[in-house]
């Protein structure tokens, strides 16, 4: 076996292993997980979310996917806890304690004062036997029976399995709450991912000229409107009021039709009624809209039902392309 073939392979069993893994915490859910969902949903405190190691390091991640998704959560680190960090933990707030052994002198050292604080602790672990499961008004077992790592000694199976199962926590709580695309664009304004999730048609619009002839124009002022702006479409008007649109395959269609065109005007080609889209309706449900219903134009409208803009599929691609 070559060296690249060797090292595909461990990456392979890696991947397996870490997979069967996460199948085998399913098998281990049970009432105490819906209880957990249950309590964190009627909680009027924040989720404190904290371990040791590694295991801190993916409570740190639980906690970041909890905030983005509708539910108020802190990161405590378990050895800063002991060092006035503690404090950060009020009355009503859960703990949330992920450890693997579930033996950790600083957890063993943390869990009394939480205990005396009356917080609620909520213990995701692989030893249901331990000191931390014990001390836990609720267990979430997350026991793996071996690591990727061939010497069954780096947390590797174990914490793909801690974070797997925090997403799972997420994830019921962002649906039993309701939690919609508008909901997770306000919680993550930045980035590709804020751009996407907030970006209106009226941003995309704004951009663009609003192409326009009125009922009685010529065809071939309609062309030169339609040209001139290169959005492929224009706006038939009549005292400020939208009677209809003219589209680039309207036009062609009416060269195939060998119409006269001398004598047409915009109102004889003209759709009537088109689709009309909230100004500020997000790009991210106005690209589903557009699919849909097979389109490739838009023509906005204002709160006060008046024309605001025109935006063209190819808009929607090159700001998420």
């Amino acid at each position: 076996m070559n060296k690249q073939s060797k090292i595909l392979n461990i990456a392979k069993r890696v991947l397996i292993q870490e997979s069967n893994s996460i199948k085998g915490i399913m098998s281990q859910l049970n009432k105490q997980f819906e209880e957990v969902v249950n309590l964190i949903l009627k909680s009027n405190g924040k989720v404190i979310i904290t371990g040791i190691g590694k295991s801190a390091i993916i409570s740190m991640k639980i906690s970041s996917t909890l905030n983005s998704t509708g539910t108020s959560s802190v990161f405590l680190h378990a050895a800063d806890a002991m060092h006035g960090d503690l404090g950060l933990v009020k009355p009503d707030d859960l703990v949330i304690i992920i450890s693997n052994s579930g033996s950790s002198s600083e957890i063993k050292d943390l869990v009394p004062h939480l205990k005396k604080r009356g917080n609620v602790i909520i213990s995701i672990t692989g030893k249901t036997e331990s000191y931390l499961a014990k001390e836990s008004n609720y267990v979430l077992q997350c026991y793996v029976d071996q690591e990727a790592c061939p010497n069954n000694l780096a947390p590797t199976s174990s914490t793909t399995s801690q974070m797997a199962l925090g997403d799972a926590l997420a994830v019921s709580l962002l649906e039993l709450r309701g939690f919609k695309t508008e909901d997770f664009a306000s919680h993550h304004p930045g980035g590709s991912l804020g751009k996407k999730l907030n970006l209106t048609l009226k941003d995309l619009a704004s951009k663009n000229p609003i192409p326009k002839v009125k009922e009685k124009s010529k065809i071939n002022d309609v062309i030169k409107e339609i040209t001139s702006n290169r959005l492929g479409i224009t706006l038939v008007i009549k005292k400020g009021k939208l009677l209809g649109i003219i589209t680039d395959g309207d036009i062609r269609r009416m060269l195939d039709e060998n119409m006269d065109i001398l004598n047409l005007r915009a109102k004889d080609i003209m759709s009537k009624n088109p689709i009309l889209f909230d100004e500020d309706m997000l790009v991210e449900n106005a690209s589903k809209e557009i699919k849909n219903k097979s389109i490739n134009h838009m023509v906005l409208v204002d709160k006060s039902n008046n024309c605001s803009g025109v935006v063209h599929v190819l808009d929607i691609i090159k700001n998420f392309d």
